[in-house]
């Protein structure tokens, strides 16, 4: 492992901070609605500074009746409409895109170093085949009630997630430990058995409640407020502290486990850590906003190009720059169906491109690139 070198790191981090922090700033001015809100106009509604009422005059929001003249109730309403959409809805869109960039980019990047595998991902060991089963059925069965804000689907997609990950540890506790590509095999099996159960339950289901499995597999980042991102913190932040605290013993365990353990580093500790809090992350991820590919794969190959292998410095770049790649996805979600249907001549309405599609469109070439120039190994 290179000695870290704080000259060539230091600018890495911070450009993909300043990025990160750009975004976020920007995120209220956009969004999919129609109405022109600009990031400029939300942050001085949001700080509360005066408006320049003089650009206000024609503006169909502010100037309701439309007489030319900004009244002080007719401002007020403005200030409230701007807040809504500039934070209640884009900015809290994107706070949530980014814990779950942030969650699955530390996720996949520990995956890809614990099970010594390029193509390691958080939904290796099944979580995303468990996640959606759970979610389907719940559907299918039609539960309703919902407890401390928790919908039946969140509940029940969580409960998967993690009981798909709970049969592969139990596997591996066996009479002879699995080794790490074996429990790789073992979580890439019941996913397809996840799968072949969802096509079994949608067959006897009818075409609304078709629909809304579909469109709960394909990942989305719908959020009223703060509420979503809100309640994935007391599941992701521990998962966030720990791993990144992990990463100089992720360091030794790279060289592999018998030169790790003879420098002290409890490997079997460190792996049954490592995937309990990554699993417990990941699954919260799933089960609030459905399986969201690739954001855990090309990710912390990037990263690695970019500040080396070095997990103590490559996990958290990988959060950061997790976190921008997911909210520019998200943009590039809510932005691409008004495109399109600018560029066809036609209204489509308050459809959005599901932010899975998004991460693959851009993640696949990525990654095939990459593939291709021989930047990493399989």
């Amino acid at each position: 492992m290179r000695p870290l070198s704080p000259r060539s790191v230091i600018p890495w981090l911070g450009a993909c901070l300043v990025l990160l922090l750009a975004l976020l700033v920007i995120s209220p001015g956009i969004g999919s609605q129609l109405t022109a809100v600009g990031w400029r106009q939300a942050w001085k509604v949001r700080l509360g500074l005066p408006l320049d009422i003089a650009s206000l005059r024609g503006d169909p929001l502010a100037d309701a009746d439309g007489d030319g003249d900004v009244s002080p109730l007719e401002l007020s309403q403005y200030r409230a409409i701007i807040r809504s959409i500039g934070f209640d809805q884009r900015f809290a869109r994107s706070l949530l895109a980014l814990v779950v960039g942030v969650t699955l980019a530390l996720c996949g990047g520990t995956f890809q170093v614990l099970f010594r595998n390029a193509l390691a991902t958080p939904y290796t060991l099944g979580i995303a085949g468990g996640a959606s089963l759970g979610a389907v059925i719940a559907i299918r069965v039609g539960f309703t009630q919902t407890w401390m804000g928790v919908s039946p689907v969140m509940a029940c997609a969580f409960a998967g997630g993690l009981g798909v990950v709970a049969a592969v540890l139990v596997m591996a506790r066996g009479p002879r430990p699995l080794t790490s590509n074996e429990l790789l095999l073992s979580g890439v099996t019941l996913g397809m058995f996840c799968a072949a159960m969802m096509m079994a339950v949608q067959t006897i289901s009818n075409e609304r409640q078709t629909f809304r499995m579909i469109q709960w597999m394909l990942g989305s980042l719908n959020t009223i407020t703060n509420a979503k991102a809100i309640t994935l913190l007391p599941f992701v932040l521990p998962c966030w502290v720990v791993l990144i605290l992990s990463g100089r013993a992720l360091n030794q365990y790279r060289l592999g486990d018998e030169l790790a353990a003879s420098r002290g580093v409890p490997v079997v500790r460190v792996q049954v850590i490592c995937v309990l809090v990554a699993t417990l992350g990941t699954a919260a991820v799933a089960a609030n906003c459905g399986p969201i590919g690739f954001v855990g794969l090309v990710v912390p190959h990037v990263v690695t190009l970019m500040v080396g292998p070095d997990c103590r410095v490559m996990l958290p770049a990988a959060a950061i720059l997790g976190g921008a790649f997911t909210i520019a996805c998200d943009w590039a979600s809510q932005l691409a169906m008004p495109a399109a249907g600018a560029l066809m001549g036609r209204e489509l309405g308050a459809a959005l491109l599901p932010i899975g599609t998004v991460t693959a469109m851009i993640g696949v070439p990525v990654f095939l690139v990459m593939l291709r120039t021989g930047r990493f190994r399989i």
